[in-house]
């Protein structure tokens, strides 16, 4: 390792060319770690619905050739100047959210949203605008989310890694990278779920799923999923699932109908997981008059609006918020989060149905594509 600090590296990396179409595996590249960067080697990644989201898409924010991934954990291959957070061959996981320790925000317990580095979806590096990718013919390849994971070798702020111990699974330390703490952490952090609440959750994909994991770790006696398969209720009884609304089965009455009568007023906490304005609008209504959170953590299209009545807003005492990264904050809350795992509180392993090569990565895609898995890990050297 050290004979290359300081040194472009030569790897493979999955590049996704044109919107839609399958992943290369190409020889890219990486540059070494600007000040306040490290260079890690990827051990292994999984596949998060984000990354399809942005493969399909064709325009901006999307943009090509880019190298997709965000969920993943590594081993620090080397540093750039004034880090001293983590060291070469620590192992970390580096997320999306940054988490400076310096700012308003991250100071404050009341938010994760890093003002000095905040959250974009951009082609770049979060502190220099720039990338630290090149193919061989020395086009530049976009980054994405500030992790970009499906490369052997990736550079990310330091801002964006969280130490973590060595001796934990990577093919499960690396789903708190983003899919399951931003669920969890939305019960737990966002929200506030408490011991004998009800929970309403619309979407049971992932990060519906890992919503039930966290509520029902808060000790959440009722928790309802609502989802158009059936199918998904015998999953979600793994996760704490209690009741299940088919969406779309019942012609005369709607799931936030069905909600109020099931609790007799409405759930205490209800969350939008899948992306739709349609199924916001439903989550609130489910809601609980005087006290009921609606939390929406879909990631929805470009330009689409809510319409609340602003007299139910007046008169409904109910709240309305939005949760990225579930409010962790991923410095001090992932390791919480892990060694919960450790403890056999926080269940991952029944997350990861499938693991692949990274040869076989455009096989994750169409795995997740078809409904067919939660979440594939994928090696990049077993």
């Amino acid at each position: 390792m050290e004979g290359r600090a300081g040194k472009p590296i030569r790897c493979r990396a999955a590049v996704s060319r044109k919107p839609g179409e399958p992943l290369t595996i190409e020889e890219v590249m990486v540059d070494p770690p600007m000040p306040h960067e490290v260079r890690i080697r990827v051990i292994c990644t999984s596949l998060c619905h984000s990354d399809i989201t942005f493969w399909k898409m064709k325009d901006p924010p999307a943009c090509f050739p880019r190298i997709l991934g965000h969920e993943a954990i590594g081993i620090v291959e080397s540093i750039g100047e004034n880090v001293v957070e983590v060291s070469v061959g620590d192992t970390v996981i580096p997320t999306f959210m940054s988490d400076c320790g310096d700012c308003l925000d991250c100071k404050s317990k009341k938010s994760n949203l890093c003002s000095k580095l905040p959250f974009k979806v951009s082609p770049w590096m979060s502190r220099y605008e720039s990338s630290r990718f090149k193919d061989l013919n020395g086009e530049v390849l976009y980054h994405f989310l500030f992790v970009s994971s499906f490369s052997e070798y990736t550079v990310v702020d330091v801002a964006n890694v969280v130490k973590v111990d060595p001796l934990l699974p990577p093919n499960r330390a690396c789903l708190l990278s983003c899919g399951v703490s931003t669920g969890v952490g939305a019960a737990w952090r966002t929200a506030g779920v408490e011991p004998g609440s009800t929970v309403a959750i619309f979407g049971l994909g992932s990060i519906g799923l890992a919503v039930a994991e966290g509520a029902r770790i808060c000790g959440a006696t009722k928790i309802i999923g609502v989802d158009v398969n059936p199918e998904k209720f015998e999953i979600g009884k793994k996760f704490g699932v209690t009741d299940f609304i088919q969406a779309g089965n019942d012609e005369v009455k709607t799931p936030s109908q069905i909600i109020n009568e099931m609790t007799d007023g409405g759930a205490d906490y209800c969350f939008e997981c899948v992306g739709m304005a349609s199924l916001v609008h439903e989550a609130y209504a489910s809601s609980r008059k005087g006290w009921g959170k609606t939390v929406v953590l879909g990631v929805d299209r470009p330009g689409s609006q809510l319409n609340i009545s602003s007299h139910e807003v007046l008169h409904s005492g109910k709240s309305l918020m939005g949760s990225l990264f579930g409010g962790l904050k991923a410095k001090s809350d992932i390791p919480v989060l892990l060694k919960k795992y450790a403890d056999k509180e926080l269940q991952l392993d029944e997350f990861v149905t499938h693991e692949v090569s990274f040869e076989d990565i455009n096989k994750a895609f169409d795995l997740l594509i078809r409904g067919e898995c939660l979440r594939c890990v994928i090696w990049m050297k077993k």
